[in-house]
C-alpha cells in the first residue's frame, strides 16, 4: 500500500503497536477479571513459567559446539533405553504412575534429543488405578527389528504384569498392549537375532526360589513375532549376579546384544541407590553359559569418596548403541545430589562413550574414573534450538492440547481440565480428590530439572467453601508434598502454604487476603536446599509468605521411591484425610 501522508503512516504504526500490546496484555493487565464460562469450582490459570538457574551451568559454559552437558536429558527421566534404525535414534524412560506414559525422544546424531510424544498415550494402554506414584510403569525397553521394520517397547505395569506395544512409525501411535502372562518379574527387554528369532530377557525369581533378600535372576524366553506369544519355557541365564557367593542384590534391567559374533548380557546390580552398578556377561549363544567380565562393574560410582566435588551417584541401568561411524555410546541413569546429600531431581539420563577392553568386554568407567559432566562428541554440532543447561519455559495455554512436558497422575484427568472452554487459560476444576489419595487428582505438573529454579503462575479463582482450594503443588509422592493454595478459613479468603506428610497436614504459613476479582499470582523458588513461596494480588509486588522451607522433605533421601519431584497447578474440593 502506498502511503500518501503522515497521518496514514501514524495510523498503521498505531495499529501495529495495538496488535503487539494485545498479545502481551494478557499477563500485564491483571486487574480486570475476564468473563469466564462455567466459573463454579474452577480455577483459571493464565500461564505457567519454569526457569532453571543452576550454578554449574553458569560457571561452566560449554567450550565448543560439539560438547554437551550431562545429564543429556535433565530431570527425572530414569531407566533409559535406546534403539536405532541405522539413521534415527529413539530413547524412552520410565514414568511409573504418571500419565501419559513412557516419553519417547528422537535424535539423528545422539547429542540433540527432542521429545516426539509418549508411547503410552491412551487410557487403554495405561491402567494405573489405585497405584502409588512409584508403582505403574517400570523400565521400558525400546528395540527395532530390521526384519519386519517394526519398533517394540516392552515394559512392566505393576498393576497387570509385563506387556509390549509396537509400531512401524515411532512418530505416531503405538498398539494396544500385548500382555505376556508367561513373563514374570520386571524389566523385560527384547533382542532380535540375525536369524530373525526374538528373545525376551527379564528379572525374575531364580530356579528354586530366592535364598536371601534381594536374590534375583535374569531369565530368558523365546518370543514368536508372528503370533506375538512366547515359546517354550523360561531359562535362568544369570543367578544372583556376577558372584553369587557375595550375595549380590537386585540384578535387573537386562539387555542382550550380539557383537562380533558373541552374545552380551548387560544388567544393573546392587539396587538403585549409591551401590548401583552395571555389569556385563558374555556367551557364545543366546541362552548359553554367560561368563561375567573379571573386571566388572563396567560402570559405577559406588566406591568413590562421598566428599568429591560435584558427585554423580547411583549410576547404572544402562543401554548401549553403535553409531554409523562405528563408535559405541551408552545411556544410563544417575543422580546429582547437592553436596552428596540429597536432590529433588530424581534419576536422570546420562550419556558417555563406551570403551572396549582387550578381552572384548565393553565398559564406561574403570577404577576411580568419574562420570563427566561435560563431554565432547566430535563431528556433531549442538542444536541451539534444543535446551541445554539453564533455560526458561513459558506456557501461555494458547495451544489446543497440553505440551509434552505436562503430566497428570494415574490417568489423563479427563473432565478435570480444559484448554478450550476459555481459550488462553487452563481451566482446572476443583476435583473431589485430595492430592494424597490414590486417585486421579486435578493436578497438571512438570518435572523439576534444576536444583535452583523459579516457577510462577497466575490464576483467577475464588473459593466458595472451606473444602475448596486451588494453587500450586510441588510433589514427590502421596506423603511428601508442599501446597500453596487459595482457600477459605473461618469464612475469610486466605493464601496458605501447607506441608503434606504421611499422617498430618501442617500449615507452614497462612495470610488472609481480600480479593476484588483480580488475578492471584503465585511463585515457588528454590536454591536447592530450601523453598521460598510468594504471592501477589493483581499488579502488586511479590510478597514472601514462607521462606527457608526444607526442600529435603521432597528428596529421595527422605521420601524414597523411584520418581523425581514435579511441580504444577492443583485444585480440589476435598479436605485432606489420613486413615
Amino acid at each position: 500500500m502506498k502511503l500518501t501522508n503522515l497521518n496514514q503512516a501514524l495510523i498503521l504504526i498505531l495499529a501495529f503497536v495495538g496488535i503487539i500490546f494485545s498479545t502481551s496484555c494478557k499477563q500485564m493487565s491483571t486487574s480486570i477479571r475476564p468473563d469466564f464460562k462455567s466459573d463454579s469450582l474452577v480455577a483459571h490459570f493464565d500461564y505457567f513459567t519454569y526457569t532453571g538457574n543452576d550454578d554449574f551451568y553458569n560457571e561452566n559454559p560449554l567450550p565448543g559446539d560439539d560438547y554437551y552437558y550431562n545429564p543429556i536429558i535433565p530431570g527425572w527421566y530414569s531407566d533409559p533405553s535406546i534403539c536405532t534404525n541405522g539413521e534415527d535414534y529413539f530413547l524412552v524412560t520410565s514414568t511409573f504412575s504418571y500419565f501419559p506414559g513412557v516419553p519417547i525422544f528422537h535424535s539423528t546424531d545422539l547429542m540433540n534429543w527432542k521429545q516426539i510424544g509418549n508411547v503410552l498415550n491412551r487410557p487403554e494402554q495405561l491402567p494405573l488405578e489405585g497405584q502409588g506414584i512409584s508403582r505403574g510403569i517400570f523400565a521400558p525397553a525400546i528395540s527395532y527389528n530390521p526384519h519386519n521394520k517394526t519398533y517394540y517397547m516392552i515394559t512392566t505395569n505393576m498393576l497387570g504384569g509385563n506387556f509390549l506395544v509396537k509400531t512401524t512409525d515411532p512418530f505416531g501411535d503405538w498398539s494396544d498392549p500385548i500382555w505376556l502372562p508367561e513373563v514374570h518379574g520386571i524389566d523385560p527387554s527384547l533382542f532380535f537375532d540375525d536369524d530373525g528369532k526374538a528373545y525376551i530377557v527379564n528379572n525374575d525369581e531364580p530356579d528354586g526360589g530366592s535364598t536371601y533378600q534381594g536374590h534375583r535372576a535374569i531369565r530368558g524366553i523365546e518370543y514368536d513375532l508372528e503370533t506375538d506369544k512366547t515359546v517354550g519355557k523360561s531359562i535362568m541365564l544369570v543367578n544372583g549376579g556376577v558372584d553369587l557367593s557375595e550375595k549380590p542384590i537386585w540384578i535387573e534391567g537386562p539387555h542382550m546384544y550380539k557383537i562380533n559374533g558373541s552374545y552380551y548380557l548387560m544388567c544393573a546390580e546392587g539396587g538403585t541407590s549409591v551401590n548401583h552398578r552395571e555389569v556385563i556377561f558374555k556367551s557364545t549363544k543366546p541362552f548359553g553359559k554367560y561368563t561375567p567380565w573379571d573386571e566388572n562393574p563396567m560402570l559405577t560410582q559406588k566406591h568413590l569418596s562421598p566428599e568429591r566435588e560435584l558427585p554423580i551417584t547411583c549410576a547404572g541401568h544402562a543401554d548401549i548403541i553403535q553409531k554409523d561411524n562405528g563408535e559405541w555410546w551408552s545411556v544410563f541413569l544417575a543422580c546429582r545430589p547437592i553436596d552428596n546429600k540429597f536432590e529433588n531431581l530424581g534419576r536422570e539420563t546420562f550419556m558417555m562413550p563406551v570403551r572396549w577392553g582387550k578381552d572384548g568386554y565393553p565398559y564406561m568407567t574403570k577404577g576411580d574414573e568419574v562420570v563427566p559432566r561435560i563431554i565432547r562428541m566430535e563431528g556433531v554440532k549442538r542444536d541451539s534450538s534444543i535446551t541445554f543447561g539453564n533455560f526458561t519455559k513459558n506456557d501461555e495455554f494458547d495451544a489446543a492440547t497440553l505440551g509434552m512436558e505436562w503430566l497428570t497422575v494415574r490417568g489423563n484427568a479427563a473432565g478435570l481440565y480444559s484448554l478450550a472452554e476459555n481459550p488462553g487459560y487452563l481451566n482446572l476444576k476443583c476435583a473431589d480428590v485430595a492430592a494424597n489419595e490414590l486417585k486421579v487428582p486435578a493436578f497438571i505438573g512438570r518435572r523439576l530439572q534444576h536444583h535452583k529454579f523459579e516457577s510462577t503462575s497466575a490464576m483467577y479463582y475464588s473459593p466458595n467453601s472451606e473444602t475448596e482450594s486451588a494453587g500450586m503443588l510441588i510433589m514427590k509422592n502421596e506423603q511428601h508434598q508442599y501446597l500453596m493454595v487459595v482457600e477459605k478459613i473461618d469464612g475469610q479468603t486466605a493464601i496458605s502454604v501447607k506441608k503434606v506428610g504421611a499422617t498430618t497436614l501442617d500449615v507452614v504459613s497462612s495470610e488472609t487476603i481480600i480479593l476484588h476479582d483480580e488475578q492471584i499470582r503465585l511463585k515457588i523458588a528454590s536454591n536447592g536446599y530450601e523453598f521460598s513461596f510468594y504471592y501477589a494480588l493483581g499488579d502488586d509486588d511479590w510478597k514472601l509468605i514462607a521462606d527457608k522451607v526444607d526442600a529435603s522433605f521432597l528428596s529421595t533421601a527422605r521420601a524414597g521411591g523411584f520418581t523425581g519431584t514435579t511441580i504444577g497447578m492443583y485444585a480440589s474440593a476435598k479436605e485432606f484425610s489420613f486413615e
